[in-house]
């Protein structure tokens, strides 16, 4: 860790030995304390005079940045302003999101990060992380060292060409690093000085900012074939070499390198690619809650998954992999996931199927009692055949739930479970309470953004975001404590397990399928805890004699530690 605390051998008060005066001190943000510098630190550390006189608490700053938060009238605003503070005093950044979670993570993270992403160079203020260009080849290992990070737990890099829904974002992709980092420390504990975000910046075919005069990204379109795989594979060589203790998370790649980052990669080095596995656990741990609200089982289910990229093959695998696990066989579990694309039903024998849809492609004897003329099939056709018990959509196609099929998987089942999952809100497949109108109060909801709850006919109804932040800490801070060597399906799908168990019975009444974002980081324990039991059991790490006491030993918590001169 980069400052690393002491104990007063006499009195036994735990203290940070601090080597930077005065301006130096108040410039960096892991260690600014702004107006909650004591007097003794403000006359030892030369900080005296650069202040105002009154000596805050820490509570006392968080009221008044909330106060500063609400000055703002738009949440990419807001965004701007947490990111300005993130900057400037990281202990109190970190304090006002942990007390605020509701309030802050739709701000640092989705929906609002989309926003951020798309005008990046244009509130562009101070540079975070580190940004790798194809005119760093031959020293990626010196750029990343530029850091000054002695040692990095999780790394997080994108090549930003598929920023949540909106696409190919340049180098504003950045964004998303940075706010999925952000929420392993406030979610698992990581201290942020172990945290590197990574922009591999390999241009951009976004013509309107190749257009935009301040635009920051390298101004060419990207990188394909060779000059693209030989970058990615000195950059993880790079990572081997200046910091192979690290795990690291591949976010926001296209279908065309995604698969591509896993399969290579994921026996190199501890790694794993979020929008694939995350999403997928975090996906099935929602089901498991639910099968436990309805007494059914997940070889019992029924599903169409809509959208057929990185998310929704995550998530199929996912699912096949949990009815397998429940006793049914790969045909069977085959024959009632279907996957749907921008084409429709992903079927056997249509024609320009690639590899990886033609893995999962439905056999022509499903559809074959549908009542339908053609060879293709749309979704509404194909929700209307199959009677889905479970919906779920990672299309990024905003109002593509239909209430015919609602309707139709209403009358099929007593209480068929509904995802629209696509992000930001305004591509969400349905609203909850279309969905609920429609399906007469009885569906189970979880929604890729957050949502209000929705009163219908007198009840409410809890909507649970599926949010991979219930997910991804708890992997990464179980890996990072069991320094397991690989990051294994069994893995995720005892985090999917732990997040079930996570979602409490009251909840689950009300039709919540998964915890409150204020559960955050108690969740991300869970999921921690049974990561590591995986790992061990996978084989890719070593028992400990007791893993919870491990966690603490690296845990954060955002408060001052008094400073005292090294």
């Amino acid at each position: 860790m980069r400052y690393q605390p002491a104990i007063d051998a006499v009195t036994g008060e735990l203290y940070l030995p601090i080597a930077e005066r005065g301006r130096q001190l108040l410039d960096e943000p892991l260690l600014n304390k702004g107006t909650a510098f004591t007097s003794d630190e403000r006359e030892a550390l030369a900080v005296r005079g650069l202040l105002p006189t009154h000596v805050s608490t820490l509570d006392e700053q968080v009221e008044r940045a909330l106060d500063q938060l609400m000055y703002k009238d738009v949440d990419l605003q807001k965004h701007i302003y947490l990111a300005g503070l993130q900057d400037r005093n990281e202990t109190l950044f970190y304090r006002l999101i942990m007390d605020n979670l509701e309030t802050t993570v739709p701000l640092i993270y989705t929906p609002t990060v989309a926003e951020a992403c798309r005008h990046w160079s244009h509130i562009f203020r101070r540079g975070r992380g580190i940004y790798v260009t194809a005119e760093d080849r031959g020293r990626i290992d010196t750029v990343l060292r530029n850091a000054s990070m002695r040692e990095a737990a999780v790394i997080v890099v994108t090549d930003n060409e598929r920023i949540l829904g909106i696409g190919d974002q340049g180098a504003g992709g950045m964004g998303i690093p940075i706010g999925k980092l952000a929420l392993y420390t406030a979610g698992a504990g990581i201290h942020p000085s172990l945290c590197l975000p990574v922009s591999l910046d390999v241009g951009t075919n976004n013509e309107e900012l190749l257009e935009d005069p301040l635009y920051l990204g390298v101004r060419r379109p990207r990188l394909r074939g060779e000059e693209y795989w030989s970058l990615v594979d000195e950059f993880v060589a790079a990572v081997l070499k200046v910091f192979p203790s690290a795990i690291l998370q591949w976010e926001d790649f296209a279908n065309l390198t995604s698969f591509r980052h896993l399969e290579m990669y994921r026996e190199v080095l501890p790694s794993f690619n979020d929008d694939i596995q995350g999403t997928a656990s975090m996906v099935v741990g929602g089901l498991f809650a639910a099968m436990r609200l309805l007494g059914q089982r997940m070889s019992d289910q029924k599903v169409v998954i809509s959208g057929a990229g990185s998310a929704g093959i995550g998530i199929i695998r996912q699912i096949r992999a949990a009815m397998e696990d429940d006793g049914i066989d790969r045909g069977e579990a085959h024959r009632r996931i279907l996957l749907t694309d921008s084409r429709g039903l992903v079927i056997a024998g249509r024609r320009g199927l690639d590899d990886r849809k033609a893995q999962f492609a439905a056999p022509p004897s499903v559809v074959a009692s549908w009542k339908h003329q053609g060879e293709t099939f749309d979704l509404e056709t194909t929700v209307l055949g199959h009677k889905p018990s479970i919906l779920i959509g990672v299309s990024g196609q905003p109002d593509s739930f239909t209430e015919p099929m609602i309707t139709a998987m209403a009358a099929a089942h007593d209480r068929p479970i509904i995802m629209p999952l696509s992000n930001p809100t305004s591509l969400s497949e349905a609203t909850p309470a279309d969905i609920l109108t429609w399906s007469k109060g009885r569906a189970l909801i979880g929604t890729g953004s957050p949502f209000d709850d929705v009163v219908h006919d007198g009840s409410r109804h809890e909507i649970g975001q599926a949010n991979n932040v219930f997910v991804f800490p708890g992997v990464g801070l179980g890996a990072v404590v069991s320094r397991a060597r690989q990051i294994t399906s069994g893995m995720f799908l005892a985090a999917s397990q732990a997040l079930a168990g996570a979602v409490a019975d009251d909840r689950l009444e009300q039709g919540g399928l998964f915890p409150p974002i204020t559960a955050m980081r108690e969740v991300s324990i869970k999921v921690a805890l049974a990561v590591i039991d995986a790992a061990v059991a996978d084989g890719v790490a070593e028992p400990l004699i007791d893993p919870m006491a491990a966690m603490n030993r690296i845990a954060w918590d955002p408060f001052y530690l008094p400073y005292r001169p090294a």
